[in-house]
């Protein structure tokens, strides 16, 4: 039967639930137990797909193609288990499922109400998740809720978790909460009173916390856990430390040497084999001991908030372990980008970066960085819109296609070299179209699909022949104009074989030594074990090009 542990957040929000939750899924993990994670989302959107980053930073996207919240991208760097649509709900799809079932009848008339309705479906949501009773079930479901104790929003799922607790009872479920103690600088200490206060809140909606997970910026000390305990009604060793630390990957060690799992493993009376946590440890010797550093100009437009690319953040650094460096990330604004600027905000850089992204704003500064890598033989790696806007550049400049553009920012260009496809096939056989009009959150090309990869090409030396990576795009290149692009020298090294859909563009080796621009997004499915294929070449080829440039 599986087990639930119910993860909450008080007093303030961005506190690491996120990392929380996927670091004790780690340890559970390590002990032999078969482990998932379940993020619930108080909001009303159906899913984060239409939100801005600067909202809500960086959508994840899923093999299944689900549009998801970042924190399951922590769930898949942290454990083995990959993440599929039901591991992510928000109110807005509980509501409108409620909805649904209200106008085909299925409640026979019934007052549709929080309380049953609404619990009930989402008690539902969280089982599917968990493959609860079904010969996937895992064995320890850890369930994240968003937001904080106290929020309006989230007493729904509270009220949920608390029933689902009762049903399945106590030695089926437990629950952590995560909370903040604050330092205040002008009195020289620690305050637990927040804390006090959440824990409070929560029992008044009839949840006892089991363990809580003090976030603070420095170590809780024993004499503040125990008041913390005294006044919280949870005992001293379920009052656990969680500190500042310098990389996400210590926190594993510093839950399981605090007792986390052996807590959780007891309540939950679960008897498993003793965590091993080497990988962890080697893991974090090598992000500790960097043997050089490479630095990497990302030009976006979201670079106010490093949420926002939290993934390809996280793919970089992968790339930097497996080639035994520090990768050191400078943002440079795409909308301050310009053809006689680009030499001296972009000179200094071991590579360029171009990342995803939708609109107009900041586009043509885009452009300008891939010009100015493509030029200078810097080595450049275009995701998404990067490689469209290396597409729209190489037009321009090396097709002849003057005016060339994507019918996203210009839909009158001259030469509408990327454009909205209006059909294509997902990897399941499904056959999706869209047009201009259709709603943007349902006319993306979303989650795991496959093409061949062209022998002779660095694409190739990277994936081999067949290249399955996950998308989250509206617009594509246009296939009428591949033939010309391709007569100036550009490769379309990975291409769809139904539709023509270009997955893969680059330079030959002989005019470029790193130039790749890809459709999909890879960064998803890199982890810090062994990075991503195509991260650990680009790195390599920014420290090849660090060397060249330092015998010059």
């Amino acid at each position: 039967m599986t087990k639930f542990v119910f993860v909450t957040g008080g007093v303030v929000s961005s506190l690491g639930k996120g990392i929380a939750s996927a670091s004790l899924a780690a340890v559970l993990e390590s002990r032999g137990l078969k482990v998932t994670l379940i993020k619930l989302d108080p909001y009303l959107n159906v899913d984060p797909g239409t939100m801005s980053p600067f909202q809500h930073g960086e959508v994840f996207v899923t093999d299944d193609g689900a549009e998801t919240d970042l924190d399951l991208g922590h769930y898949e760097r942290f454990i083995t288990t990959r993440m599929k649509k039901a591991n992510n709900f928000t109110s807005g799809q509980i509501y409108k499922t409620v909805l649904e079932k209200e106008r085909r009848g299925d409640y026979l008339g019934k007052t549709v109400q929080v309380i049953p309705h609404v619990t009930n479906e989402i008690q539902e949501y969280v089982k599917r998740g968990a493959g609860f009773g079904t010969p996937e079930a895992v064995d320890v479901a850890i369930v994240e809720i968003g937001g904080t104790v106290g929020d309006i929003e989230s007493l729904p799922f509270l009220e949920a978790v608390r029933q689902l607790s009762l049903k399945l009872g106590p030695t089926n479920t437990a629950f952590v909460h995560l909370t903040y103690v604050p330092y205040i600088k002008a009195a020289g200490e620690l305050k637990t009173k927040p804390t006090q206060h959440t824990v409070q809140k929560l029992r008044e909606i009839g949840i006892q916390p089991d363990v809580l997970l003090c976030r603070a910026d420095r170590e809780v000390p024993a004499d503040e856990r125990e008041k913390i305990s005294l006044f919280t009604n949870v005992p001293l060793h379920g009052v656990i430390s969680m500190w500042d630390v310098d990389t996400i990957y210590k926190v594993p060690r510093v839950l399981h040497e605090q007792g986390l799992d052996e807590q959780i493993c007891m309540k939950l009376q679960l008897l498993t084999k003793p965590a091993d946590l080497k990988i962890w440890d080697d893991l974090v010797y090598e992000v500790e001991h960097p043997r050089g550093e490479v630095t990497i100009a990302m030009c976006g437009k979201y670079t106010d908030l490093s949420d926002s690319y939290k993934s390809l953040n996280e793919a970089l650094r992968h790339a930097g372990l497996k080639n035994h460096v520090r990768v050191k990330i400078e943002y440079v604004d795409s909308e301050t980008l310009t053809p006689e600027n680009a030499a001296q905000e972009l000179g200094a850089y071991d590579a360029v970066l171009v990342p995803g992204g939708f609109g107009k704003r900041g586009v043509e500064g885009k452009i300008c960085a891939a010009q100015f890598a493509r030029e200078t033989q810097v080595p450049y790696l275009g995701i998404c819109l990067g490689m469209q806007v290396a597409t729209i550049e190489y037009a321009r400049h090396k097709a002849g296609l003057a005016g060339a553009n994507s019918t996203e920012f210009e839909p009158e260009a001259p030469h509408k070299v990327i454009a909205l496809i209006d059909e294509w096939q997902d990897a399941d056989g499904t056959i999706q179209k869209r047009d201009a009009s259709s709603d943007l959150g349902g006319t993306m090309r979303l989650g795991a699909q496959s093409s061949d990869v062209k022998p002779g090409t660095l694409a190739f030396d990277i994936y081999g022949p067949v290249v399955t990576e996950r998308h989250r795009h509206r617009y594509e290149a246009n296939e009428h104009y591949l033939d010309a692009l391709q007569k100036a020298g550009l490769v379309i090294s990975a291409i769809t074989q139904r539709e023509k859909l270009t997955e893969i563009v680059e330079l030959p080796r002989q005019v470029h030594p790193w130039f790749v621009g890809v459709q999909f997004h890879p960064e998803f499915k890199s982890t810090p074990w062994d990075g991503h294929p195509l991260f650990n070449s680009y790195i390599k080829a920014a420290l090849d090009h660090q060397a060249a440039r330092a015998k010059a």
